[in-house]
């Protein structure tokens, strides 16, 4: 939506931050079975600008499980409406980290999963 641009008309990258942490929390939710909380951007890298308009995917993946925290892999793809190619273009990729808590908001284990396949 416009109200989402800079001057020039590109989505700001604080609003494509914003979520790819929804997007990437969903999953470590999931995988926690419970509440968790972002401790951490380790690495949000923009490689295309993203335009009014364009329909923006974001996709998410497990990469690593501790104790109490979850480091979740995001790639986001935008396609671009007017164009002659249906090509997703890779406008973003991050990587960040949750960590699960209780109802007390302390640290809660994330529960072990019996296969070696974390994002399962």
């Amino acid at each position: 939506m416009p109200k989402n641009t800079n001057w020039l008309g590109d989505i700001f990258g604080g609003w494509l931050m914003s979520h790819a942490d929804m997007a990437g929390a969903v999953l470590a939710y999931r995988r926690a079975s419970g509440k968790v909380v972002t401790v951490a951007v380790d690495q949000f890298e923009f490689r295309q600008p993203v335009y009014t308009g364009d329909v923006v995917t974001f996709f998410s993946r497990i990469v690593k499980v501790g104790n109490t925290s979850l480091r979740v892999g995001v790639e986001m793809y935008a396609e671009r409406p007017g164009t002659e190619s249906k090509d997703q273009i890779h406008v973003a990729s991050a990587e960040i980290t949750y960590v699960h808590v209780g109802d007390n908001r302390k640290p809660k284990a994330v529960p072990h999963r019996n296969d070696n396949n974390p994002g399962a």
